[in-house]
């Protein structure tokens, strides 16, 4: 298992705000620590990528994405989270890449997140979660360099060789 280390300082000194989660299924790391369990989307539509610009901590731009509750797999979690954020329907799913990120902090004050990021097929009509999301759109790979973009989607992007 690899584990990925993100920059610990990018969260320092914010208060742990707990939103409107409900109960993030908990793991321990490689490395012993406690740690949460997440997806992401990858929806793709004429060379551009949905994204959300967070409304919730961790602020900037992101993939559909969310922890995994209770006993749900990651492939129930993507589902719910893609129609949370955006409307929209998962038709089909295709496990992209997974692994551990280390300095991943979410509101729940967990900094250990074990990923699952999924490419999507999707349907419906595009309509945003007001309450997470700031704006919804697609975006190029030369339009995504340039936003701010949520840390750890930072690193997926790279890592994945979309930025």
């Amino acid at each position: 298992m690899e584990t990925f280390i993100l920059n610990h300082n990018v969260y320092k000194g914010i208060l742990n705000v707990n939103f409107y989660m409900s109960n993030p299924k908990l793991g321990k790391s490689s490395k012993g620590k406690d740690m949460h369990y997440s997806i992401g989307a990858l929806i793709k539509k004429d060379n551009k990528y949905l994204l959300i610009d967070r409304n919730v901590l961790p602020y900037g731009f992101a993939c559909p994405a969310g922890h995994v509750d209770g006993e749900e797999t990651p492939e129930k979690a993507i589902r719910r989270e893609v129609n949370e954020e955006t409307g929209l329907i998962v038709e089909s799913l295709k496990l992209t890449i997974s692994g551990e990120l280390d300095g991943n902090w979410c509101s729940k004050g967990i900094t250990t997140h074990y990923w699952y990021i999924f490419e999507c097929k999707v349907s419906g009509n595009l309509n945003r979660d007001e309450r997470e999301t700031k704006s919804v759109g697609w975006y190029s790979r030369e339009e995504i360099k340039k936003l701010k973009l949520e840390p750890s989607w930072g690193y997926w992007f790279e890592k994945l060789r979309i930025i």
